[in-house]
């Protein structure tokens, strides 16, 4: 399937029926999200990955009461760090140590160049990884096309509020977007329609 096939059927799999989450599609798309492209590699972020419908019902205050959360196989909480340590430096050296068979001095300069990170502010720490969360979201989006699965993208919560019901300040986290996957389709006027867009001469500057 040729990428712009699956972009344009995130709209088509709102008005069309047979597309089930599947624990094995659902998979597929997590599998995919946990090898996205990040800056570095590091994966400054956390996907929580939830099905309790208990849980979701909690989070309708949060979300300005998005119905579609309890109608949701899984809800994807993408968090991302709260600032960069030395502990989570030395995790992500480490990984690359045992299964990358690198060798400390392989991996001096990109440990040199997170000290930078680690040296900067809990704020600017934070954009940069919800940077990285948002590149492993976009695979996410079109995975779950691929996988016959919808997928709604959710930006519109109180993240404050979020994070507490998950507990992410005790983690070191910050809410960034949730994501979910459904077998329930719904059909809207407004993905009845040709999708839309700025034309290429809008959107796109050669120079």
């Amino acid at each position: 399937m040729r990428i712009n096939d699956a972009v344009d059927r995130v709209s088509e799999t709102a008005k069309k029926s047979g597309y089930i989450s599947t624990e094995d599609k659902v998979q597929e798309i997590l599998e995919s999200i946990r090898m996205a492209p990040t800056s570095m590699g590091v994966q400054p972020f956390q996907v929580f990955v939830i099905k309790d419908q208990e849980l979701k019902g909690q989070l309708l205050p949060v979300t300005f009461d998005e119905k579609e959360i309890e109608d949701c196989s899984h809800l994807l909480v993408f968090a991302a760090w709260d600032k960069v340590t030395e502990a989570r430096v030395k995790t992500f050296i480490d990984i690359n140590i045992e299964v990358r068979n690198f060798t400390p001095e392989k991996l001096a300069p990109l440990g040199a160049k997170m000290e930078e990170y680690i040296k900067d502010t809990p704020e600017n720490n934070f954009l940069w990884a919800a940077r990285q969360a948002y590149l492993a979201f976009g695979v996410g989006l079109v995975a779950a096309v691929k996988a016959n699965v919808k997928a709604t993208p959710i930006e519109s919560f109180k993240s404050e509020g979020l994070d507490k019901l998950l507990g992410l300040k005790e983690l070191g986290l910050k809410s960034v977007a949730m994501m979910l996957l459904s077998d329930k389709i719904e059909k809207r006027d407004s993905v009845a329609a040709p999708k839309t867009g700025k034309s290429e001469e809008d959107l796109l500057i050669h120079v």
